[in-house]
């Protein structure tokens, strides 16, 4: 089997794990990586660590299961536990409501070495000021790192949005942001993205099981190489399937690390020790034969 054998059979697994026997020898590479390596993204350059640090699992309506499990005190006092580890990279979400938790975070650790990446469901470039301006407030910074168009899913999100695509262009160039993307929920939303200058960022749904992406194993691939191959930055998310690969972690590890079309990529830990877990696991799962 190939590794092209091994998407094809992954990708008819509609939602569950093919992977008895998962073939360890065609993801393995050369070189080690680790949770706190330095990777820079896209054509702005910004440099997170190759772990992010995900704040929003099943998050809606302004709660996530780390704002419900930890609380305030808690996500902020792991985010700063990461950020000891090398693990700077904070992603949040209007709709996660962690913004508050990751104000409570800076407050320990230094602004200007953590990345922050927020997300917002703004179409209009009025929608776009007023997020922009409520989401530095509640995150009480002056500017943000990446700030992403949130679970697009039409394939004319490029036309649809553009009110508040330029006035993000419009905040990079002024510094309140450092680079601008998009997540998207749909194989025709990526497929846009690759072809759509003003993106800079992507973050997409990537695992070998096809548990909560947004099509088989291959196509998505496919996507995210033309994406990386535009020169795009490209977050991998849902590496875990939501939590329900879990117990398979060293095998969507191993295939997280081995796509080169993916940059780095955010797990929602919910507690310390499944964030330490996941920085144990990172650096056998990189190069195992």
């Amino acid at each position: 089997m190939n590794r092209r054998d091994f998407f094809r059979h992954a990708g008819t697994a509609a939602g569950t794990l093919a992977l008895n026997a998962f073939p360890h020898h065609l993801f393995a590479a050369a070189t080690q990586k680790f949770a706190a390596d330095r990777v820079k993204l896209g054509p702005m350059g910004v440099e997170v660590s190759r772990l992010a640090m995900g704040t929003g699992t099943n998050g809606v309506g302004g709660s996530s299961n780390q704002t419900r499990k930890l609380g305030l005190r808690g996500l902020a006092e792991m985010l700063c536990a990461a950020y000891d580890q090398g693990v700077t990279f904070f992603d949040s979400a209007d709709q996660y409501g962690t913004h508050s938790h990751i104000k409570e975070a800076l407050k320990g650790v230094p602004r200007e070495k953590v990345q922050l990446l927020t997300k917002t469901r703004a179409t209009t470039a009025r929608e776009m000021r007023e997020d922009l301006d409520r989401y530095r407030s509640e995150l009480g910074v002056d500017y943000i790192d990446i700030v992403l168009l949130h679970a697009l899913t039409d394939p004319d999100w490029n036309r649809k949005n553009r009110g508040a695509m330029d006035v993000l262009a419009e905040a990079r160039e002024k510094k309140i942001i450092r680079a601008h993307g998009a997540s998207c929920h749909s194989l025709a939303a990526l497929r846009t993205s690759a072809l759509e200058p003003w993106l800079q960022v992507q973050l997409a749904r990537i695992n070998p099981a096809r548990v909560a992406m947004d099509a088989d194993v291959p196509a998505v691939v496919s996507a995210l190489e033309r994406i990386k191959a535009a020169g795009k930055g490209v977050i991998g998310m849902k590496i875990l399937g939501v939590g329900r690969l879990r117990k398979r972690a060293d095998e969507c590890l191993q295939f997280a690390l081995a796509q080169s079309c993916v940059d780095c990529f955010t797990i929602g830990s919910e507690n310390r020790a499944e964030f330490e877990d996941l920085t144990r696991k990172i650096p056998p799962a990189s190069v195992r034969g």
